[in-house]
């Protein structure tokens, strides 16, 4: 089994990075394979809006998402970490969403479902520095229609508010115990 792990933080080793990664850990105690893509450091465009990938089911752009599509298809396991900024996914991960467009007419136009019945989950760990009644409403919803788009299952998702600063996550060790144990339930323990 393995796991795809996509950074939505402009930030390195900020708090949603560092909850990601105690998550990776857990589900590496399985024996599971883990990959880490940081979308800052790729050139990905925004969706483009043209309908090209309506007949084919593939994006018409060729840039560093094209095997980002790959590595997702291959994934069992798909945590998609982000920050929450003004109560949505970073610029970062919603561009990375939105070019999820194909892989949706994929599914619901050229009608092909990709290893259906298979036991693929993908989840949402989100982070924030605030601790608003709804604050990680609008991501999660966001989230379950990405991951349909991809054809995977909606697991469950991580929050984590109340992270103000830089290595708040990292002077709490019982929510970074938590996120591993997330992590040893992902991969079934």
């Amino acid at each position: 089994m393995n796991m795809l792990v996509v950074l939505g933080s402009p930030r390195k080793n900020g708090n949603s990075e560092t909850l990601a990664m105690a998550v990776a850990a857990g589900f590496g105690e399985n024996g599971g394979g883990v990959e880490t893509v940081r979308l800052n450091d790729l050139a990905i465009r925004p969706c483009q809006g043209c309908g090209g990938c309506g007949q084919t089911g593939r994006c018409v752009l060729d840039d560093d998402m094209t095997a980002l599509y790959e590595k997702v298809d291959a994934a069992d396991r798909l945590l998609l970490a982000s920050p929450v900024y003004f109560y949505a996914l970073s610029a970062q991960s919603k561009i990375f969403a939105d070019r999820f467009q194909c892989r949706w007419s994929r599914r619901y136009l050229c009608k092909e479902r990709f290893r259906p019945g298979d036991d693929r989950r993908a989840c949402l760990l989100a982070t924030a520095a605030t601790q608003g009644a709804r604050l990680f409403d609008a991501c999660e919803l966001s989230a379950r229609y990405i991951f349909d788009a991809m054809d995977i299952a909606q697991g469950a998702s991580f929050f984590a508010p109340g992270l103000e600063g830089r290595g708040d996550a990292k002077a709490l060790p019982a929510l970074v115990a938590r996120a591993h144990d997330f992590g040893l339930a992902l991969a079934g323990r």
